[in-house]
């Protein structure tokens, strides 16, 4: 890597020393590279190697352009966060689920209560594994389905709210967890856990199942779920625990189905609005009717899609209106 843009000057351009070099070499070999489809990400990693055996030789004084210094790397697109899809989540909970069922032994039975309550709280907590090793008992409210995040980055405790599978799996964990000496809540061979424990055990979950997954991915799929279902991303944010929103709409993402069904229901309120500001034709019976008809058809291919609870009383909302409007 250190060497390519290097090699690849020496062999286009009559290049004698580094005074040689111009920016227009630099920006041809960038073409050159995107259009042979490098990575945006690899180039910039070329780029910044060049620009190291520049103040390298510069540090011994060899006389180095300062334009050549000064070259900035390529905007690299913002990568979307990685999540699971529905599928991969509930092949993974059938997985761990199954290895409950199936456990023959103490020890095998422990283990399996241990791994499926520990996905839970990544998975529909949203926990960092960092938060997982360091529950203690003391922050678990089971009656009331909710556990204490505390100090947690920033320094702020938490609330995170349980799901009653959450609180099942927990339940049955600590059933069979065993008193030992300390106060946090997952053990192993009666100490605490460690992050590569807990790491390790749900990769093994992922490779039982085919199912590529890390902890931190479960906390993006926690995210990207809520949003998907109507959550609103302040209660998110909340829930995540992260100061800013911005940092929050980067950990989840819109699905497909949830633009297309927002979409249409924004131009539909849109339609209806123009409806209404529309002059008043020489036939207005008639042609408020077939208006009206076309809103309805709007409306009805609105309530064909998978909507949450929000939209659905939206899409009422815009039917009796229309209805009301071609009486």
């Amino acid at each position: 890597m250190y060497t390519r843009l290097f090699r690849w000057l020496f062999a286009h351009y009559p290049i004698q020393e580094v005074g040689d070099i111009r920016r227009d070499h630099i920006f041809a070999y960038l073409d050159e590279r995107l259009a042979a489809s490098a990575a945006v990400k690899s180039v910039n990693q070329e780029l910044r190697a060049f620009h190291a055996v520049l103040r390298f030789l510069q540090e011994r004084d060899v006389a180095v352009p300062l334009a050549l210094l000064r070259l900035q790397g390529l905007k690299e697109p913002d990568a979307l966060p990685r999540f699971l899809t529905d599928e991969q989540v509930n092949t993974l909970r059938t997985d761990l689920e199954q290895r409950v069922k199936e456990a023959t032994t103490p020890v095998a039975k422990r283990n399996a209560l241990l791994d499926r309550a520990a996905f839970y709280l990544l998975w529909q907590g949203g926990l960092r594994l960092g938060e997982v090793e360091e529950l203690t008992l003391a922050d678990l409210n089971l009656s009331h389905r909710q556990l204490i995040v505390r100090r947690g980055k920033g320094l702020q405790d938490r609330a995170v709210y349980l799901t009653d599978g959450a609180v099942a799996a927990l339940q049955a964990y600590l059933a069979v967890r065993g008193s030992g000496q300390s106060e946090y809540v997952f053990l192993f061979r009666h100490k605490p856990v460690c992050k590569d424990f807990l790491r390790g055990r749900i990769k093994a979950a992922g490779e039982r199942t085919s199912v590529k997954v890390t902890p931190h991915q479960l906390r993006h799929t926690f995210a990207t779920q809520l949003l998907n279902a109507g959550c609103k991303i302040t209660t998110i944010q909340a829930l995540l625990g992260h100061r800013h929103p911005n940092t929050t709409l980067t950990y989840a993402r819109l699905h497909d189905h949830t633009i297309a069904n927002d979409y249409l229901a924004a131009m539909a309120i849109i339609e209806g609005r123009l409806a209404q500001q529309t002059a008043v034709p020489e036939t207005p019976a008639a042609s408020t009717y077939n208006g009206s008809n076309h809103l309805l058809a709007l409306v009805e291919a609105l309530d064909s899609q998978l909507l949450n609870d929000d939209q659905r009383e939206l899409v009422a909302e815009l039917r009796h209106g229309i209805l009301a409007l071609a009486d």
